[in-house]
């Protein structure tokens, strides 16, 4: 679906690649701080699934618990220079899956699992809660990557458009993001009117911990289609990539204005 668009449609999405906040290195030293908050986290999610009613909670908390393992291991190895420096491409697919299992998955979780832990709240409604949260998010997902192809087909992230620029007016962002901010809302309203029913007030931290939870849970569904069409230019494109020394390659387009140079050069030459 993407390779009818050309280098030029993706250029605004390197971004955060040229201000070297997701070069290798960068990446490297995240990864390292990542190491610690998934164990962190890992650790308040077997807590809780020792107390909470959910469903099959020892097992699923031990499924993440060594889906977690391998991403550590992973992480550790692609915080290595020589590692990463010759596989850029799988260790910002690796940067996807350990932000996606510390801002979502983990967090989802612990969420319902702290949840769980409330007497008032049934198994039944635990799961028809879950459903729901779940359904959201895929929603959140569906719709950003939606209005992202669309974005592209317009040429908004083209070099020289307006989304080029961080866009301060909160106006045209609430328009921009409108489908996505009423999707969240309708999902956040429910998680309050949920909560406000079964979490007794001598708990409003856990309900502000679950509350915040499931928020960032919607974050990370959102940001995730930006992280995917990033992969996939790195993946096609050379110039989402970074040399030996750390520096972005040129595009190609880049490439042909300096051959013509070149060329042009010669030519006086002679």
């Amino acid at each position: 679906m993407l390779k009818k668009f050309n280098e030029e449609d993706f250029e605004v999405l390197k971004g955060p690649l040229q201000s070297f906040r997701q070069s290798p290195a960068s990446l490297s030293g995240v990864f390292i701080l990542g190491i610690f908050i998934q164990i962190l986290l890992i650790y308040f999610e077997y807590r809780d699934s020792l107390l909470t009613k959910f469903p099959n909670a020892k097992l699923i908390s031990s499924i993440h618990f060594w889906i977690t393992g391998v991403l550590i291991l992973l992480s550790i190895i692609f915080a290595i220079p020589a590692v990463y420096n010759r596989g850029q491409k799988i260790q910002y697919l690796l940067s996807i899956l350990v932000s996606q299992n510390v801002g979502a998955v983990s967090l989802a979780i612990s969420g319902l699992f702290l949840l769980g832990e409330n007497s008032k709240v049934t198994t039944q409604s635990l799961l028809s809660f879950s459903y729901i949260i779940f359904i959201v998010g895929v929603l959140i997902f569906l719709v950003t990557s939606i209005r992202f192809y669309i974005l592209l087909k317009r040429g908004a992230f083209r070099e020289g458009t307006a989304r080029e620029n961080l866009r301060n007016n909160i106006e045209s962002i609430i328009k921009s993001h409108f489908a996505e901010i009423l999707i969240a809302c309708i999902g956040l309203g429910y998680i309050i009117q949920f909560l406000l029913k079964t979490v007794i007030s001598s708990n409003r931290e856990d309900m502000l911990m679950i509350f915040l939870a499931f928020l960032l849970y919607f974050m990370m569904m959102f940001v995730l289609p930006e992280q995917l069409v990033i992969l996939y230019c790195k993946f096609r494109f050379k110039s989402f990539n970074f040399d030996p020394d750390g520096n972005l390659y040129p595009a190609s387009s880049c490439k042909g204005d300096i051959k013509k140079n070149g060329n042009k050069k010669a030519t006086a030459r002679i």
